[in-house]
């Protein structure tokens, strides 16, 4: 076995704490590598939503310091022909099933011009001695994760491997006068997040409107305590990307909106002074 050493971990799944799943996933690292540090980034994706997760990791994996190992199990196809893999940017590495989960952060990086090799996790060398038909988060992706922090080169787990599953893109459509996004996102607030970019949004001038369903919101708001509590407002979140919030409540259940609804934003059009007849 490699050396034991130090290396950042983080875990992604919609397992939840109930069920003591992530706890043993934890066990399985720490048993091939005492020395590794493991983050959750979150464990409360929906369950068996691959998009989601998606997102969550996309918003997170550049915070992490270098030559981190991102797994994330999410895998409604869990013992079928659905390929396990593994990734390796110039920064990190990615260990997760070829879902499309790993989808928007790939993206990301080839968008940045980032080299990446990727493999299909065939060598059972690398797994538990017996890998169970629904459980790849304890018996392939954990111990994967633990020998590459170990120093293993990913070259040993696998063939490498081109073409990946990916997901649709959400919705965006940029026009002179007109942005038309996604809720992508729905978090712990019930706050919405689309996939409207700030610069997106600097396209369209400084005054905008916002509209989600029947609700319409004027401008942006820079604090949550602009506002009254109760009001609905448009802001840039911490990733730079327009959201909508209600002050002290939940934007999801006061505007009945879920992942996937449109939001649109438009300029704010002055309205014309007609001339007085003579």
């Amino acid at each position: 076995m490699a050396k034991a050493k130090r290396c950042l971990i983080t875990l992604t799944t919609d397992f939840g704490m109930e069920d003591g799943n992530v706890a043993v996933m934890k066990g399985v690292i720490l048993g091939l590598n005492p020395h590794a540090s493991i983050v959750d980034l979150s464990h409360d994706i929906p369950p068996q939503d691959i998009a989601d997760a998606a997102h969550v990791l996309r918003r997170a994996y550049a915070y992490f310091p270098s030559g981190s190992i991102h797994v994330v199990v999410v895998d409604p196809g869990v013992g079928t022909e659905r390929r396990p893999i593994a990734v390796k940017s110039a920064h990190a590495f990615y260990v997760a099933p070829d879902n499309g989960v790993l989808s928007y952060v790939l993206e990301e990086l080839r968008n940045k011009g980032e080299e990446m090799r990727i493999v299909n996790l065939t060598n059972p060398a690398y797994w538990l001695p017996q890998v169970s038909n629904v459980f790849h988060g304890r018996d392939v992706f954990a111990p994967v994760a633990a020998h590459l922090s170990l120093g293993v080169e990913i070259e040993a787990l696998g063939p490498e491997i081109d073409e990946l599953v990916t997901l649709p893109p959400p919705r965006l459509e940029i026009h002179p006068a007109k942005i038309t996004g996604e809720v992508t996102h729905v978090d712990h607030f019930g706050n919405l997040l689309t996939n409207i970019s700030y610069s997106d949004l600097m396209l369209l001038g400084d005054s905008v409107t916002t509209k989600v369903g029947q609700t319409e919101i004027s401008g942006l708001t820079i604090t949550f305590a602009e506002r009254q509590t109760g009001e609905p407002i448009a802001y840039i979140d911490s990733s730079g990307h327009l959201a909508i919030a209600v002050v002290d409540g939940s934007a999801q259940q006061l505007l009945r909106t879920q992942v996937g609804d449109l939001v649109v934003v438009e300029a704010h059009q002055e309205p014309s002074i007609q001339p007085e007849a003579l």
